[in-house]
């Protein structure tokens, strides 16, 4: 009788090692909205003197319509970044999961980039 030695299939090469790079993705996510996070506050506090000429009454619809985006995507947004960079940093350190870390990173960084968007492009009283 002869023994018969059954070797296991290969699965995907290289998706179930650690990756030694998993930090930096939410490393600089983290340092990015360290900057840009108070810069969106703080220009969002200051983009409501832009109806300082016309009154909150007589401005453009365009102007209303911005300064309510920036201020819904401040209350909304503050908190779903927060999330998504907690999901870039806790995701499980493995090859499997660089391509959404990576992502969850990226989309942590939308809701400050956008308030400085639009606060930069204001419309004309």
């Amino acid at each position: 009788m002869t023994t018969q030695h059954i070797a296991p299939l290969p699965g995907p090469a290289g998706l179930g090692e650690r990756d030694p790079r998993a930090w930096v993705a939410p490393a600089i996510a983290t340092a990015l909205l360290g900057v840009l996070g108070p810069a969106a506050v703080a220009f969002a506090g200051l983009s409501v003197m832009a109806t300082d000429s016309c009154g909150p009454d007589d401005c453009s619809a365009a102007l209303n319509r911005s300064l309510s985006w920036i201020f819904h995507l401040l209350v909304l947004g503050g908190p779903l970044g927060l999330v998504a960079l907690l999901t870039a940093w806790l995701l499980p350190w493995k090859r499997r999961w660089s391509v959404t870390r990576a992502w969850a990173a990226v989309l942590a960084l939308v809701p400050p980039l956008g308030v400085l968007f639009l606060v930069l492009t204001l419309p004309a009283p």
